[in-house]
């Protein structure tokens, strides 16, 4: 970030903002790129308004604050678990008391912020991050919470065009797209001590092509459509080797798929090194997002590393020509664009050029905080509210 200037005149009282985080999207705290982009981003927002003299406390989980730092900033937290329960929602209300006004991210912070603000006149932002799904009776209850949340708040940032138009259906008053940016690691990809060639070697990829995919391992991820494309460049030579960086429920059942269909795969399990397997691929793997601004593709450009992606939410939207996009649900396509693009050098030399070209015109952190300090004090001017 550039360097801020104090927004707070001489012998007036800062702005107070409570920041909501955590709930049911809030996915595997501990993780830098799964499902936690909401967490980065009220990370990167507590930062830059602290600097900028806005006074800031972040409800969440305990865990959260230990995953990310808020407390660092100069920001205050206060451990809210991240359920929707009485005891929870009146901590909320309590947290929230004093505040000029409320900042709520994800669906279910959204939800339980517009419970924790019933009868008040606190103006309620809310950042809706993600696509949250849901099957059969639970579909109803999510478009319930969709409403209310939407209904509830005196503006809807959506993160992709298309959760803008979700939320102005499901009755947002206001509802505009959101200047959201992935903080880049202030120490880059590489680690001086473990230069991609090291990673490699410690993952058996020294004379074979490496594959990456990074997300927790469930149904929404797309990791069974992977292991089916994986049978396709099982046969090329040499083989690739895959690797999925992530933990989740689904992880007994591909490891037997990989072990019982001899597939060229490793399941790595939580890592804290992302950054550095993505340094060291020669590409990286999108078979499914349940994120709107996916991390590891934003990451992928960032880093120039040739993304294959599905084409599904907002990735075309996020990534444009920067990518190899196929349609989802469908292996044979993912794979053959996966065998195409590693028996095609300069297209994958065309791809880093493009995606770093991508890559700078999204939004800065700056640019995010621009913006929500314009709409902060667009709500809190007197008579807006």
């Amino acid at each position: 970030m550039s360097p801020p200037i104090s927004r707070v005149p001489h012998g007036q009282s800062p702005l107070r903002t409570v920041q909501v985080l955590g709930g049911g999207n809030a996915g595997s705290w501990g993780h830098p790129l799964d499902d936690v982009l909401g967490g980065m981003h009220v990370r990167s927002l507590a930062e830059g308004l602290v600097a900028r003299g806005v006074r800031v406390t972040v409800c969440a989980p305990a865990a959260a604050d230990r995953v990310y730092g808020f407390t660092d900033t100069g920001a205050a937290h206060v451990h809210v678990p991240g359920s929707s329960d009485p005891v929870s929602v009146a901590a909320l209300r309590t947290v929230c008391a004093d505040a000029d006004l409320v900042h709520a991210h994800g669906l279910h912070a959204s939800f339980r912020a517009a419970l924790a603000l019933s009868g008040r006149r606190t103006p309620l932002v809310v950042t809706w991050h993600d696509h949250a799904q849901a099957e059969g009776p639970r579909a109803h209850l999510l478009r319930v919470l969709e409403r209310r949340a939407a209904k509830s708040a005196t503006v809807v940032l959506g993160t992709t065009s298309d959760l803008v138009d979700r939320a102005r259906s499901r009755g947002a008053r206001d509802a505009r797209l959101a200047a959201i940016a992935v903080p880049r690691p202030r120490s880059g990809y590489i680690h001086p001590e473990r230069p991609p060639s090291k990673v490699r070697a410690e993952l058996g990829a020294t004379e074979r092509p490496l594959l990456l995919a990074v997300g927790s391992l469930d149904r929404h991820r797309g990791h069974e459509l992977l292991l089916d494309a994986a049978h396709a460049w099982r046969r090329a030579d040499p083989t690739p080797l895959t690797v999925i960086a992530g933990e989740g429920p689904l992880r007994p059942g591909l490891q037997k798929r990989i072990e019982d269909e001899e597939l060229p795969v490793r399941l790595l399990g939580r890592r804290d090194d992302v950054g550095e397997l993505l340094a060291a691929a020669d590409l990286a793997l999108l078979p499914g997002s349940r994120e709107a601004r996916s991390v590891l593709a934003q990451e992928a450009l960032h880093a120039r590393v040739p993304l294959v992606a599905v084409r599904t939410g907002g990735i075309p939207e996020l990534v444009g020509d920067a990518a190899e996009l196929v349609p989802p649900r469908d292996p044979e396509a993912f794979a053959a664009a996966v065998l195409r693009l590693l028996g095609d050098p300069a297209r994958r030399q065309e791809l880093r050029e493009r995606g770093a070209r991508q890559a700078a015109g999204w939004p800065t952190e700056d640019d995010t905080i621009a913006q929500v300090l314009s709409v902060y004090d667009e709500l809190t001017q007197p008579g807006q509210a």
